[in-house]
């Protein structure tokens, strides 16, 4: 096992849901806070954050998870909606007694943010959301610049791939080309994303899992509406290099949500956690604390 999956690993625990078994990592922080309830994105898992949640922590409880079908958690296969992902967030957020949260986003967490901000308009949320932090994703999906592979993911059937199809030469060269050149991703931390997506055959269910690109172009102004309308304070941190999730989108959200605080960070890609992750740190935690 590679050493920092190992030792993320070893911070976390297993929780169970009727849906499987879901990885999730509880960092304790000062109590004065609301805790931090961090979404992950596609392809990857709550790992992303293993170079900035201790800093986060240093002001805030951070609660992260694997989503149903990443990283270590369960891969039932199953259809991958945002519904049922919102749904292992609740189980989550229940579990570790989170009534109120700042959510934290990611990539296709943004998504499922969308989705339980929604539930908050229409009071079927079981814990109240007090402050947000957006990170780079696809939240006006016409907008976005989808690579090939993901394009090649999406032709193909909605079921688990035969064995042999995905390797981690072409996975790696994918996550890398999302980052900004100046800031590739070095070599054990694309072996380590390597590891967590192939996990108990996780590769194999890419085909299903990117389907929630499908439902956020049919839904997106459920989840997009909601990213704009619901009343709780929000912060935009955003990669300016992102070749998926243009940094365009940052001026279409502000014209929709003035309030909001923006932060751009130059010359950084899609993962500005991985890349720059003390710059992203930093400037995550002075907008967090202005948003709750």
């Amino acid at each position: 096992m590679n050493d920092a999956v190992g030792a993320w690993q070893a911070r976390g625990h297993m929780l169970e849901t009727e849906w499987g078994e879901i990885f999730c990592v509880d960092i304790p922080g000062p109590g004065n806070q609301p805790p931090a309830l961090v979404l992950h994105g596609f392809p990857s898992s709550s790992f992303d954050w293993h170079l900035v949640v201790d800093h986060l922590a240093a002001e805030r409880r951070v609660v992260l998870f694997d989503d149903l079908g990443f990283g270590l958690s369960d891969k039932p296969d199953l259809p991958y909606t945002m519904r049922l992902q919102a749904d292992v967030t609740e189980a989550v957020a229940a579990a570790h007694d989170l009534d109120r949260v700042v959510l934290v986003s990611h990539d296709m967490g943004d998504t499922v943010g969308g989705e339980l901000l929604a539930r908050s308009m229409e009071g079927a949320l079981d814990f109240q959301v007090v402050g947000r932090l957006l990170t780079n994703g696809s939240i006006y999906i016409d907008m976005a610049h989808l690579t090939a592979g993901q394009q090649l993911l999406l032709s193909l059937p909605d079921e688990r791939l035969a064995p042999g199809l995905v390797g981690p030469e072409g996975y790696r060269a994918g996550l890398a080309d999302t980052c900004a050149p100046a800031h590739r991703p070095d070599d054990a931390e694309l072996d380590a994303q390597w590891e967590l997506q192939s996990h108990a055959g996780g590769e194999l269910l890419l085909p299903r899992l990117i389907r929630y690109v499908e439902e956020r172009r049919r839904e997106e102004r459920r989840f997009t509406g909601a990213i704009e309308a619901h009343p709780s304070p929000l912060a935009v941190l955003w990669g300016t290099e992102d070749p998926v999730a243009v940094v365009e989108m940052v001026d279409v959200l502000h014209r929709a949500r003035p309030d909001a605080l923006v932060a751009r960070l130059d010359g950084v890609g899609h993962y500005p956690m991985i890349e720059v992750p003390e710059l992203f740190a930093a400037e995550a935690a002075a907008l967090l604390r202005r948003v709750s």
